[in-house]
C-alpha cells in the first residue's frame, strides 16, 4: 500500500532531488525546482498524519529485513506531527526565500544553497521518520552538517565565525550521542527504539545504562541548545541567510526537542525518569532557561538577536514540559513545538524584510521603520503577541497548558517563572515595537518602501495561522493529546 511507503517517500524524494538541485544552472530554476519538492513533501505528511491521527501506527521495513534486526521506520501521531511542522515551515519559506537569496547569496551559489537546504530537510524529515536510534544520529548529523555549510553562507564574514562555534558544540553533542548509542547498544544488542524500550525495562538499574541515557541527553540538550548549553545560537540566527534564520528557528530546535521525547519516553520511560530524577533536572534547566534567556534578550538591540534569544527561552518551556512529566506537562511541549514555529518562523520572516530594504536589524538603523513597513510591523505585532501568549493568538494556547501542568503538580515556583516569563517577553517585544513605530526615525534613515509581496505572503500565512491555531485547537491539542498516549503517558504520578 502507498500508505505504508510514505515515511520511505518523505526522506528519498529531497534526498535524491539533493544532488539534481545542485546540478541545475544558477538562477531561479534551482528556487523552484526546490519549491516543488517541499510542496510536494508537504503534502505527503499531511496525509501521513491524516492516516496515524486516529493513534494507529505505520511500520516500514528498510531492504525487507524485519525489525530489530533492520532499520524500520515507525510512524505514529507524534513524529508525523513533527514531519508536518518541518515539512510545512519548509513549503512556507520556499516562496520567501526567492527575494531574500537573490539579495543574500551570489549568483553563482544558489543552486548549491538549495541543494544544501534540501539536504537539511532530509535530515530533520528522517529524524522525524526513523524508529532507529543510530539511523536517528546518522539524519541528525546530515541536517547539522548541512545547517553548518547554511549558516556560513550568510553575508558577513561573522557568518562564518557562527558557523564554526556551531560545528564545534555540535560536534560535541554528536559524540555524546554517539557515546550514549553505543553504551546502551553494549547493554542491549539492539537498536531499535521499540526493542530497546522492551529490552531496557529489566536492566534500567544498570550503571552502563544510567551513564548512556547522561551522554543522550547532554548530547541532545547541546543539539536543542538548552541552557546553559546555549551559546551556539544566537549568533547562528543572527548572521544566517534569512531564510535560514525562518527555518532553522521554526523547525531545528523543535526536531530536537522531539527527539528528546523519543529518547526519554520511548527508548526508556516515565518512571526511569522519575528514578532518576531527570524530571527535577529538566524543570530546573528549563525554569533558569526561560529567565535566562529572557533577561538576555532584554539587553539586547538587534531584533535577529532578541529573537534568537527568545527562541532559547521557548526552548526552555518545552524542556519543563517534559519535566513535569504528566499528560498536561507532554502536551503543552507537544502543542508549544507546533505553535513556537508559527510565531519564530512569522517573526523571522518580518526580521528579513527589514533587512532586505534597510540591510540591517540593529536598532540603530530601524528607528521609525515601522510606519514605512506598516504590513511587516503589523505582522511582528501580531507574532509578538502570540510569543508573550495573549489570549486568541497560538502562543496563548501553550502558556495555558503549561500554567494547567504546573497547578496540577502544585509547583507554584514553576507557575511563577511561566508568568514571569510572559512578562520579560513582554519587555523585550516592547522594545521592537517601540524602535520599529513608536520610535523618532533617525535624520539618516532614507525612506523605504513595505516588503515585496513574495516576503508580506508566507509572513502573512504564519501570522493568520497563529489566530486560527489560536482559536481552533482541533489540530493541535488531539495530536499532542494522541501522541501522550503513545508516549506511555497516561496521568500525573505523584
Amino acid at each position: 500500500m502507498i500508505e505504508q511507503n510514505l515515511c520511505l517517500l518523505l526522506v528519498v524524494i529531497p534526498l535524491i532531488a539533493a544532488p539534481v538541485t545542485a546540478m541545475l544552472p544558477a538562477g531561479r530554476t534551482p528556487w523552484f525546482f526546490t519549491l516543488t519538492i517541499t510542496w510536494l513533501c508537504f503534502v505527503l505528511s499531511i496525509w501521513q498524519l491524516t492516516i496515524v491521527l486516529d493513534g494507529s501506527t505505520i511500520s516500514y521495513e528498510l531492504g525487507g529485513w524485519a525489525p530489530p534486526w533492520g532499520i524500520e521506520y515507525h510512524i505514529d501521531a507524534l513524529n508525523a506531527f513533527v514531519t508536518l511542522i518541518v515539512s510545512g515551515i519548509a513549503a512556507i519559506t520556499l516562496p520567501y526565500a526567492l527575494r531574500t537569496v537573490e539579495n543574500e547569496i551570489q549568483r553563482r551559489d544558489t543552486s548549491l544553497f538549495y541543494a544544501v537546504f534540501l539536504l537539511c530537510f532530509v535530515g530533520l524529515l528522517g529524524i522525524a521518520q526513523t524508529g532507529d536510534v543510530f539511523n536517528l544520529f546518522v539524519f541528525l548529523e546530515i541536517s547539522s552538517l548541512s545547517s553548518y555549510v547554511l549558516i556560513g553562507m550568510g553575508q558577513r564574514r561573522r557568518a562564518l565565525t557562527a558557523a564554526y562555534q556551531y560545528l564545534i558544540m555540535g560536534s560535541i553533542g554528536a559524540t555524546f550521542l554517539l557515546i550514549g548509542i553505543g553504551l546502551i547498544y553494549a547493554e542491549t544488542g539492539t537498536l531499535n527504539m521499540q526493542d530497546l524500550h522492551q529490552r531496557l525495562q529489566p536492566i534500567l538499574d544498570h550503571r552502563t545504562v544510567h551513564t548512556g541515557f547522561i551522554f543522550l541527553v547532554v548530547g541532545i540538550a547541546l543539539k536543542l541548545a538548552l541552557f546553559p548549553l546555549h551559546l551556539w545560537l544566537p549568533n547562528a540566527y543572527k548572521y544566517a541567510p534569512s531564510a535560514i534564520s525562518v527555518f532553522l528557528s521554526a523547525t531545528a530546535t523543535k526536531v530536537a526537542v522531539y527527539v528528546m521525547l523519543r529518547i526519554v519516553f520511548t527508548v526508556f520511560s516515565i518512571d526511569f525518569l522519575k528514578i532518576t530524577s531527570t524530571e527535577f533536572i529538566f524543570l530546573m534547566l528549563g525554569a533558569f532557561g526561560v529567565l535566562v534567556a529572557s533577561t538576555g534578550a532584554i539587553f539586547h538591540y538587534d531584533i535577529k538577536r532578541i529573537l534568537a534569544y527568545s527562541s532559547i527561552a521557548q526552548v526552555s518551556y518545552m524542556v519543563l514540559g517534559m519535566g513535569f512529566a504528566s499528560t498536561l506537562g507532554v502536551t503543552a511541549t507537544v502543542v508549544h513545538m507546533f505553535n513556537h514555529a508559527l510565531m519564530k518562523g512569522a517573526l523571522f520572516m518580518a526580521a528579513g524584510a527589514i533587512v532586505l530594504r534597510i540591510g540591517s536589524s540593529k536598532f540603530e538603523n530601524i528607528y521609525g521603520i515601522g510606519r514605512q513597513m506598516p504590513w511587516t510591523f503589523a505582522a511582528i505585532f501580531i507574532a509578538g503577541l502570540s510569543l508573550i501568549g495573549i489570549p486568541g493568538t497560538a502562543g496563548f494556547i501553550s502558556k495555558w497548558y503549561f500554567m494547567l501542568a504546573a497547578l496540577e503538580q502544585q509547583a507554584w515556583l514553576i507557575a511563577l517563572v511561566i508568568l514571569f516569563g510572559s512578562l520579560l517577553s513582554v519587555v523585550y517585544m516592547w522594545k521592537i515595537f517601540e524602535a520599529l513605530f513608536f520610535h523618532r526615525p533617525t535624520n539618516t534613515s532614507p525612506p523605504v518602501s513595505e516588503a515585496p509581496l513574495s516576503l508580506l505572503l508566507p509572513m502573512w500565512t504564519l501570522v493568520l495561522a497563529n489566530i486560527y491555531f489560536g482559536i481552533n485547537t482541533d489540530l493541535t491539542v488531539s495530536v499532542a493529546e494522541t501522541a501522550v498516549r503513545l508516549l506511555g503517558i497516561t496521568a500525573y504520578h505523584e
